[in-house]
């Protein structure tokens, strides 16, 4: 809660304009947020981003039309640009984060609003977004040479490309100084997944992410860990 305001009421409150498409009411209720003393990074971590989430598991779970998940995608994209534009971010910036996501609507989604949130906290974002060839993706990591490659990844589907960027990575020595960053639904969902394909770090939303990077910079996943993340999950 800030200033009054309940930030689960709050998201309840936008999810509900959202899915039925209603650009006057979402646009009336984010104005009246920040009048009420949220700042835009609180309306995009605290509202923003729990509606991203709660979409993604409404339309996974068939708990909301198509319709419903499209209108309240793009229009909480829209209106997620307009206030991350709004963040205050640092004139100095020094890690680089290449960032990926799968490539359905709520994972862009999720993706843009944590990119913007990592500016803000300092970090170099270049974000790619989602359904980009494997071969592409590596090629541009390997000419960016990123501080950070971080992979958003909500869908079991996902899983392959992420795996495969992994292990090619690894498997060649490739990229040495680049944390591998893995984080979305599909990690929050299953514990030890990350450790076990082999990321450095992984965080449940980007408060999380911007905070773990920023205390364990250094941190590598060792081919030992690797595989003891693997023999645990085959067992």
């Amino acid at each position: 809660m800030t200033n009054g305001v309940d930030f689960d009421l709050a998201v309840e409150r936008m999810f509900e304009l959202l899915v039925r498409g209603d650009r006057d009411g979402t646009r009336a209720f984010g104005a009246e947020l920040i009048r009420g003393g949220m700042t835009p990074r609180e309306l995009l971590a605290n509202v923003f981003w729990p509606v991203h989430e709660k979409l993604d598991q409404f339309f996974r779970n068939d708990q909301v039309t198509d319709l419903s998940y499209r209108l309240a995608t793009r229009l909480l994209r829209q209106f997620a640009a307009q206030v991350g534009g709004a963040l205050e971010r640092p004139t100095t910036r020094t890690r680089s984060i290449f960032m990926t996501c799968g490539p359905c609507e709520t994972e862009e989604l999720g993706a843009q609003i944590a990119a913007d949130l990592l500016e803000s906290d300092g970090f170099r974002v270049t974000l790619a977004g989602g359904g980009i060839p494997l071969d592409e993706l590596l090629s541009h990591a390997h000419a960016l040479r990123p501080d950070v490659l971080c992979m958003f990844c909500s869908a079991p589907t996902d899983l392959p490309t992420v795996r495969q960027a992994i292990d090619h990575i690894r498997g060649r020595d490739a990229l040495p100084d680049t944390q591998i960053v893995v984080g979305g639904g599909v990690f929050n969902r299953a514990s030890g997944l990350a450790e076990e394909i082999g990321a450095d770090l992984w965080a449940d939303d980007p408060i999380e992410l911007a905070l773990v990077l920023s205390e364990e910079p250094e941190r590598r996943m060792s081919q030992d860990q690797r595989t003891v993340g693997k023999q645990r999950k085959a067992a």
